[in-house]
This record gives C-alpha cells, structure tokens and sequence, in this order.
C-alpha cells in the first residue's frame, strides 16, 4: 500500500464541510457535503415524507438536486482553488434508474471528467444507502466570475 492510499494517513480522509450546512438549501432539506482528497465531493440527504412525489418515493427534482450540488461541489473543490471559487451549472442531464423509497439517506458523489480553467465536464452518481443507484448524471459548470 502506498501512502496515499492508507486509509490511516492524515489528509486521507473525507472531510465534512460545516459551513455549506449554514446555507438556505442545505438547512432546507437537510444537505450535507463532504470532501474526499483528491476525488471531489460527496452530499447526503435523509429522504422524509416532505420529499415524497405522489407515489410515495423521493421527487426526481430532488434527486437531481442532490447530484447537482454533489456535482457542482466538486467543480468547485477540485478546479476552484479548493473550493473557493464557485462553479455555475450551465447543464444537467439526469437519467432516473431505480425510485429512491422514504426513509433512507441519498448520497451522492461527483467526478470530474475533463474540461479547462472555465469550463468543467462532471458526471455524478446518486445511491441509497445500500448501493443501489438511483440516477446517474452529466454536467457542464462554469467557473464564476469573481
């Protein structure tokens, strides 16, 4: 095993980002963000009945939350300068493959393809805490002016 794949080494280990907890969206439904080294970012949401579409599963536009964000975090966490300059969705294609039941935390993580300085292609992958995956998805962010 080298070092930068013990699990034991400082640094190598997810980090949780408390200050995205503080922002409206993430206290609204509950997000939470996580940083992987090296790999990009992870978001979870436990799934109550306030996010039940009428057949009593978690709502696509959710789902679709949760990747973008996922997504988005890791534009911004791995070409961003860490995470501090934001990253803006220009598109998102969602492929919905199994319903997400109530109940349960969705996480979703995201990897970045390919892109420049200004433009970043991600795909994202969204699971249930068993696995499963829910919806997978294609992106495109744009670095933001700041």
């Amino acid at each position: 095993m080298t070092g930068a794949d013990d699990p034991d080494r400082p640094g190598n280990h997810a980090t949780h980002d408390a200050t995205y907890d503080a922002t409206g969206t993430a206290k609204l439904l509950g997000l939470s963000l996580d940083l992987e080294p090296g790999q990009g970012a992870s978001v979870s949401m436990p799934v109550t009945p306030d996010h039940a579409n009428r057949h009593g599963n978690l709502h696509g536009g959710l789902i679709s939350t949760v990747l973008d964000t996922a997504m988005g975090a890791t534009a911004s966490y791995l070409k961003g300068e860490g995470g501090k300059i934001p990253f803006s969705t220009i598109s998102l294609t969602v492929n919905f493959i199994a319903p997400m039941p109530l109940g349960g935390i969705i996480t979703a993580t995201g990897r970045v393809m390919g892109g420049g300085f200004k433009t970043v292609f991600v795909e994202g992958i969204a699971r249930a805490e068993d696995g499963t995956p829910v919806a997978q998805a294609t992106g495109t962010f744009k670095r933001a002016p700041i």
